[in-house]
């Protein structure tokens, strides 16, 4: 259940509180669980790009190319992942914020960012109206 804007301007609030008495360790606390994720994630990419090189030399040596392709295609997914990942990845000092991965883009991710919004809005005021039925 995502947070109405009353809660949001409180939590922004508190956020702001806690960087002006204690900012490094606020700095401690942002975002060091999904940099510890993008670590692990990064880590077993490599991992599997590893046994993509070992698939790939055991299909050279074996003469089974299916088996060298397999390594390559292994390789390169592994590639892929880590480097997305590691781009993503939230530097140290550097606040996450929801909703701001829209920004800086292209119109498109504006567009749906715009109808998240909306059918948030559409489900919350839902919700509000069976609460007020229901008598709450």
């Amino acid at each position: 259940m995502p947070l109405s804007e009353h809660e949001q301007r409180m939590l922004e609030q508190m956020e702001r509180a806690l960087y002006a008495e204690d900012p490094k360790f606020a700095t401690t606390l942002e975002g060091s669980g999904l940099r510890s994720y993008t670590r692990r994630r990064v880590y077993q990419a490599v991992a599997g790009f590893l046994v993509g090189i070992a698939l790939l030399m055991a299909g050279m040596v074996a003469q089974v190319i299916w088996l060298g392709v397999v390594g390559f295609l292994v390789m390169l997914g592994c590639a892929v992942l880590a480097v997305t990942s590691w781009r993503r990845a939230p530097k140290p000092g550097e606040q996450p914020r929801p909703g701001r991965e829209g920004r800086g883009r292209g119109p498109a991710a504006r567009r749906d960012e715009r109808q998240r919004r909306t059918m948030m809005n559409r489900i919350e005021d839902r919700w509000q109206r069976r609460r007020d039925e229901q008598g709450h």
